[in-house]
């Protein structure tokens, strides 16, 4: 099993990047190939899964995404492939934060995750995810969760995204709030 490998991005495809590393190129599945930039140099942390027919690598540009995807892997009815998207669309602390609160609406917005699915998702891992630090720099309330994964999946990265969301009431419906982070951010 790899912990991680520290290399060069040097392809970056709609659902993985090639990192290369002593000129071998590895293909790795990750949740945001665009968050990578090509030609950097980054440590991307594994998970390496062994089928009969298939040896996989999926990786993540932070441990705690890792550990998260760990958890969900483990949840009946829920494989990699269906775990990727869920990081994909989700940030950490609102996972866990839906989960924790049985937010079975949240969970449902991420692909192939029905309602018996959420309701699994739920029941393995509700107060299971404690020790997954989320490491913000905001304090999470649903609110900002869902303003986060709103600008976050509308392109805007990170760090702009956690500079904005302390400066937008929160008691706004999130329609507002999106207007409000967008004039800030296209300031």
């Amino acid at each position: 099993m790899y912990g991680y490998i520290k290399g060069t991005i040097t392809e970056i495809k709609s659902n993985s990047i090639v990192l290369e590393n002593n000129e071998i190129g590895y293909l790795i599945y990750t949740a945001n190939p665009y968050a990578f930039n090509e030609n950097e140099i980054y440590k991307v942390y594994l998970y390496q899964m062994v089928k009969e027919d298939e040896l996989s690598l999926f990786g993540f540009k932070k441990e705690e995404e890792r550990e998260l995807f760990l958890k969900l892997i483990n949840v009946k009815g829920l494989g990699p492939k269906m775990a990727l998207p869920i990081l994909a669309t989700g940030s950490i602390p609102g996972i866990i934060d839906a989960i924790n609160r049985e937010n079975i609406l949240y969970l449902k917005k991420f692909p192939k995750i029905g309602d018996k699915l959420a309701k699994q998702i739920i029941l393995d891992l509700k107060g299971k995810l404690g020790n997954i630090s989320t490491d913000s720099n905001i304090e999470e309330t649903t609110s900002t969760v869902e303003l986060r994964d709103v600008l976050l999946g509308l392109g805007y990265k990170e760090k702009e995204v956690i500079s904005v969301i302390p400066k937008i009431p929160t008691e706004l419906v999130i329609e507002e709030q999106v207007k409000e982070a967008l004039k800030l951010l296209l300031k």
